[in-house]
């Protein structure tokens, strides 16, 4: 019988283990740190296709009106611009809406017409302090019929846009000095659907928006032919979605 020595394993069984080793390093015994990177490589991943989700996500044609409440998540899934108007008040916009409202306002300077945001996107703890402000000034009942209810208005969506005029140099921003101007108002309402905004109370349909008049107060739709439809027929949205108070 022939027995093996040091010298013999030195010469075909250490070779052999060596090449096991590294086999063993480059396939299968590393399957399980693999699998936990690929784990964690797919967790990632998710983690972006959720954030990308996230992005815009909002419903551009969304009712908010005295009886349609603000919905659920809104205000988390808001991407906010904020600014600051000529009267140095900040002011935060939905971005989209933000990005056309720039596009209309220089369309309207070539007119020699010049607006800026009064106020946009309100959060519902905001509103909630101005119905207790107004309530303790002026009394529940004044308060109810001045404010909207907390969730129920269209400026916590940050689609909904308060323009203010400037002629002549001069800040135009009350409202009763705005109404003086109607000339430029049409002006103004004659290009809004040309970039996805419609005027949002219609003169003559209280009945319906539950709101008077407000040539200042346009609504972002990020849809330009459902804008110009809605414009064209000089129809209110909810007439437009069929939601008739």
């Amino acid at each position: 019988m022939r027995l093996f020595t040091i010298s013999s394993f030195n010469k075909v069984i250490l070779p052999l283990f060596i090449a096991l080793v590294v086999v063993c390093v480059f396939s299968g015994c590393a399957s399980t740190g693999k699998t936990g990177n690929t784990a964690q490589t797919a967790a990632s991943a998710e983690a972006v296709q959720n954030e990308d989700a996230g992005t815009n996500s909002i419903d551009y044609l969304v009712l908010v009106n005295k009886q349609n409440v603000l919905p659920e998540g809104w205000e988390e899934s808001l991407e906010i611009v904020n600014v600051t108007n000529s009267l140095g008040d900040p002011v935060e916009v939905e971005k989209k809406s933000y990005d056309a409202y720039l596009k209309l306002k220089a369309a309207l300077e070539k007119e020699g017409v010049y607006v800026d945001l009064d106020s946009a996107r309100r959060s519902v703890a905001e509103q909630q302090e101005i119905m207790e402000r107004f309530t303790e000034t002026y009394g529940i009942e004044y308060a109810k019929n001045t404010v909207a209810t907390p969730g129920f208005s269209e400026h916590h969506t940050g689609l909904a846009l308060d323009l203010y005029l400037n002629i002549d140099g001069v800040d135009v921003y009350l409202n009763e000095d705005m109404v003086e101007y109607p000339e430029i108002w049409a002006k103004i309402h004659a290009k809004l659907a040309d970039y996805g905004f419609i005027l949002r109370y219609l003169e003559g349909k209280q009945d319906i928006t539950g709101y008077s008049y407000e040539p200042w107060h346009i609504r972002y739709l990020d849809n330009i032919d459902i804008a110009k439809e809605i414009m064209s027929k000089g129809i209110t949205f909810e007439e437009y979605l069929g939601k008739r108070r």
